[in-house]
């Protein structure tokens, strides 16, 4: 198990980032998870603030960065989100190969090494398998980070997956195909801004004539990859029985500054689920109330102020609250 400190991977690439600089009591540390055996590791920044505060973590989160793969900066967001509390934070990086390492980077963060597991700045967000470990999807790859903690923190007992933008999507398709939550654990989701999302059926907000993709993977469940091993009805059995909670940037609604609305998603089955972010996770909302019909409601936090951006959404009022289960 590798253990690096954040310090060193910034100084590796010969910057020291105001996030590293910034870090909360106790600075990240970059771990490893080895999904299986030989195949390759993921690499997951790390800080136990409750340690640090002379408390025992009882509860985790674990946020995935969005497509940019800012796993620091998503990482920093969430620590300021549960700030004060016996919450550990963990943030997965999903690295990519050299040829695509200059099309979805973040500054400090760490380059990818021989060993590592890889994909394109989209196919992780998919959940699909490494490019170097067809073996091990994306998903394999969180649900070993998610064992992970639980077998090096036996005090925690509450495990929350949570997702912004791309991550969000990630962990949205994700709830579906996870594996069960560790014994003694209850496993938890967030979903925030995703670009789209993934339905069960062939419910949409908007009128799908002439859009014969609609609802195909990742959209839908048409045309399910094979390498998923859940059927339509398994995934969807999965995803109405557990525990999540949206959260929505009340101005991620337009395409004005700060909406990043140059890389979302336009194409004909996305649009069928809205035109912008928060119209679309309205959308879904409706449709899990009508057509779903979940065990118990998931809310939908709409914050206040905020566009597409991680570090207002998470450590919001309305952020802090999902994240910790408020």
């Amino acid at each position: 198990m590798n253990r690096v400190s954040l310090c060193t991977a910034a100084l590796i690439l010969g910057q020291l980032t105001p996030i590293a600089a910034s870090a909360s009591a106790s600075a990240p540390e970059l771990r490893s998870v080895e999904p299986v055996k030989g195949q390759g590791v993921l690499h997951y920044y790390e800080s136990d603030d409750a340690q640090s505060a002379g408390k025992v973590p009882t509860a985790a989160v674990i946020a995935i960065h969005g497509h940019p793969r800012d796993a620091l900066r998503t990482f920093q967001a969430t620590a300021t989100a549960v700030k004060g509390t016996d919450t550990l934070v963990v943030a997965p990086l999903f690295q990519v190969d050299e040829r695509h390492s200059d099309r979805c980077v973040s500054a400090g963060e760490p380059l990818a090494e021989p060993g590592d597991l890889l994909w394109t700045c989209s196919s992780w967000i998919a959940g699909e398998p490494a490019n170097n470990a067809p073996g091990v999807s994306a998903f394999n790859a969180l649900d070993a980070v998610v064992a992970q903690v639980h077998e090096q923190f036996p005090s925690v007992k509450t495990i929350t997956v949570a997702g912004f933008s791309a991550g969000a999507q990630m962990v949205q398709h994700a709830i579906a195909f996870a594996a069960p939550a560790p014994t003694g654990v209850t496993l938890r989701y967030v979903v925030a801004d995703p670009g789209t999302w993934l339905y069960f059926d062939t419910w949409r907000a908007s009128a799908t004539t002439g859009c014969a993709d609609f609802n195909q993977w990742k959209y839908g469940l048409d045309g399910l990859p094979a390498w998923l091993k859940k059927t339509p009805e398994q995934a969807r059995e999965r995803y109405a029985t557990a525990d999540i909670r949206y959260l929505e940037g009340e101005l991620d609604s337009s395409n004005a500054k700060g909406t990043f609305y140059p890389i979302l998603d336009k194409s004909c089955a996305a649009m069928a689920q809205g035109p912008y972010r928060l119209q679309r996770g309205q959308a879904y909302q409706t449709y899990e109330r009508e057509q779903l019909k979940p065990n118990k409601p998931r809310p939908l936090a709409i914050v206040p102020g905020c566009a597409h951006e991680v570090t207002c959404v998470f450590p919001s009022a309305e952020g802090r609250a999902a994240l910790l289960g408020q």
